[in-house]
């Protein structure tokens, strides 16, 4: 005889509550309910208000600004389930704060994604679900199952009818090149690269373009922006080498202060990225926030269900008719 499937229960923390709203909708479960709120001295409180005995919790929570304040939410969610006897227990987190820091790029400094992976695996996280990392082997620092989602197949849709004429998808740095090379496959377009120098946290500066943009339209596409430098010192760079309309599509758009005014002086016509995080609105600027409640909904569905996820990374293989 076959086991019962344990009940999915889907808990969201408060860092995207809309997002887990439109997931529950779209997975057709109600979303759990949970008292998350702090004390006077700032700490953490927590408490699941139903019954996860035995059952398939999902946790949704990206670890976006306030980072440490959100992870340690869902740190404290994961033991909240986990001491009230879960079946299994999966963080949701459709964006992964401190993956940026990867490596031992210098002496003395931590790798403090690894320490997150650890954190979430000690406190009873049997399973993650994220999307663009900023570095793939960041799955690696994890000893529990990870399935990594992309955003293309949701971004490809729009930027397909967005973009008409000769485009060019351009990488904003070295490291995004995979990425970009799959955007312009997807859109059948040619590859540039703008190589940078990176002068300080929230500083960079366009160096030289690699590829041929002159009397085309240009998409940046980067898995996060934060200051927007990388960005707009790279659009500025094109409409310089005589790029038509710069537009760019980011997986993750953690908007800072100092970023919403480097968009508004930019030369970007449009932002284009999704709601994994809460956007920030930039006045006097198009940016366009495009929902992965359906990619994620799908990929905890599969999961519960102990079915395969690898198909939700195939697209549509039309390109729209587009040549580079």
């Amino acid at each position: 005889m076959f086991a019962l499937q344990p009940e999915m229960k889907v808990f969201s923390g408060s860092a995207n509550r809309e997002l887990a709203e439109r997931i529950c909708k779209y997975i057709g479960v109600p979303l759990g309910q949970a008292t998350i709120s702090s004390f006077p001295d700032g700490e953490t409180y927590v408490k699941i208000e139903e019954n996860v005995r035995g059952r398939d919790v999902f946790l949704i929570q990206p670890t976006s600004p306030p980072t440490n304040e959100h992870l340690m939410e869902l740190l404290i969610m994961v033991d909240a389930c986990r001491r009230a006897s879960a079946d299994r227990i999966t963080a949701v987190i459709p964006f992964f704060g401190y993956a940026r820091q990867d490596r031992k790029d210098q002496p003395r400094v931590p790798i403090t994604a690894k320490l997150v992976a650890n954190l979430l695996h000690a406190s009873g996280v049997n399973r993650v679900l994220t999307m663009d990392l900023h570095a793939q082997q960041v799955q690696g620092f994890f000893d529990i199952p990870v399935d990594h989602l992309y955003s293309l197949p949701v971004l490809i849709k729009y930027l397909r009818e967005k973009l008409t004429g000769k485009t060019v998808v351009v990488s904003p740095d070295i490291g995004g090149l995979k990425m970009a090379s799959a955007y312009a496959g997807a859109l059948g377009a040619n590859l540039a690269i703008v190589a940078k120098e990176r002068k300080s946290a929230t500083e960079t500066e366009a160096l030289y373009l690699i590829g041929e943009v002159e009397g085309r339209n240009a998409l940046l596409v980067d898995d996060l922006t934060e200051t927007a430098g990388t960005l707009t010192s790279a659009a500025e760079i094109l409409k310089k080498r005589g790029a038509l309309k710069v537009y760019a599509a980011v997986s993750h758009a953690v908007l800072v202060d100092v970023a919403i005014q480097r968009l508004q002086k930019s030369k970007i016509e449009e932002l284009i990225t999704t709601n994994s995080t809460p956007v920030r609105t930039v006045e006097n600027f198009k940016t366009t926030v495009l929902c992965v409640s359906e990619l994620l909904g799908e990929g905890m569905k599969r999961i519960h269900n102990d079915e395969s996820v690898s198909t939700l990374f195939k697209i549509d293989n039309e390109k729209n008719g587009k040549t580079g």
